[in-house]
C-alpha cells in the first residue's frame, strides 16, 4: 500500500505542527524518529485521518484522507503508545470482539478472528483475563491483537515499545518482523529503528533527514542527541 504526503502543512491551536511534508512511503518497515514535540505523532496520525492536513494531501492507496476517511480507517490499523487509549472492555476477548462488531456480524466467525489474532501473537492464554490484571507489555500486545483482528492492510505504531521491559520489547520486535503488513513505526528506540528499511527524522515540524537507517540515526545522534 502506497502512502503519499503531498506538500502537507498542519496547524493546530494556531501553531504549525508540520510544514512542507512531501513523502512517498513504499517500504515494508519505515521508522520515524525525532525530538519530543518535533511532529512525529502528528505525521503518523495523518495516515489514518486522526489528524487532517490544513493544506496539502495525504493519500493512502490512492484514497484521500479528506474524502475517503471511512475506507482509510478500515485499511489502516493504528496502535497507540498507551494501550489503555484503545482498550475499552474489561475482558481481553470481549474487547477484541467489540472492535470487530461492525466488520464481522457472524459471532462464530468473529470469535474465530479473535482467537486467530491472539494466537498469532502467542497470547491466546490471555483471552479470558481481565485487562486490569495484565502487565503493561501484555496490554500492549492485546492492543496490537485488537488491531490485527481487523485485518488492516497497513499498520501505524506510535512508540510501541515504551511501556515494555527488555524481554517483552525483544518479543515485540520479533512479532513486528513477522507481521505481513507494511508498517510505519514511531519510536525513540534506536535499536528498533536500526532494523527498519528506512528511517525518517522529523525536527521542528519538517523532514530533517530521510534515508538508510545507519545514515539517519547517525544524523539524529549528531544533531538531536
Amino acid at each position: 500500500m502506497l502512502i503519499q504526503f503531498e506538500n502537507v502543512l498542519v496547524r493546530r491551536n494556531g501553531l504549525t505542527a508540520l510544514s512542507g511534508i512531501t513523502l512517498t512511503l513504499s517500504q515494508r518497515r519505515v521508522g520515524l524518529i525525532g525530538p519530543n514535540g518535533a511532529g512525529k505523532s502528528t505525521l503518523a496520525r495523518l495516515i489514518n485521518g486522526l489528524v487532517l492536513p490544513t493544506e496539502g494531501q495525504v493519500l493512502v492507496g490512492g484514497l484521500d484522507t479528506r474524502g475517503d476517511l471511512a475506507a482509510i480507517r478500515r485499511s489502516v490499523g493504528f496502535v497507540f503508545q498507551n494501550p489503555d487509549n484503545q482498550i475499552v472492555f474489561p475482558v481481553v476477548a470481549e474487547d477484541i470482539a467489540f472492535g470487530l462488531k461492525h466488520r464481522e456480524p457472524d459471532p462464530v466467525a468473529r470469535d474465530h478472528r479473535v482467537t486467530q489474532a491472539l494466537s498469532a501473537l502467542g497470547i491466546a492464554g490471555l483471552a479470558a483475563r481481565l485487562i486490569h490484571t495484565l502487565s503493561g507489555g501484555e496490554r500492549q500486545l492485546v492492543a496490537l491483537a485488537g488491531v490485527l483482528a481487523t485485518r488492516p492492510g497497513y499498520l501505524v505504531m506510535d512508540e510501541p515499545t515504551t511501556q515494555l521491559d527488555l524481554r517483552c520489547r525483544n518479543r515485540f520486535v520479533g512479532i513486528l518482523e513477522a507481521l505481513e503488513q507494511p508498517a510505519l513505526v514511531v519510536s525513540h528506540d534506536l535499536g528498533l529503528m536500526a532494523q527498519m528499511d528506512r528511517v525518517i527524522v522529523v525536527d521542528q515540524g519538517r523532514i530533517a533527514m530521510d534515508g538508510e537507517p545507519a545514515d539517519a540515526l547517525a544524523w539524529y545522534r549528531s544533531h538531536c542527541g
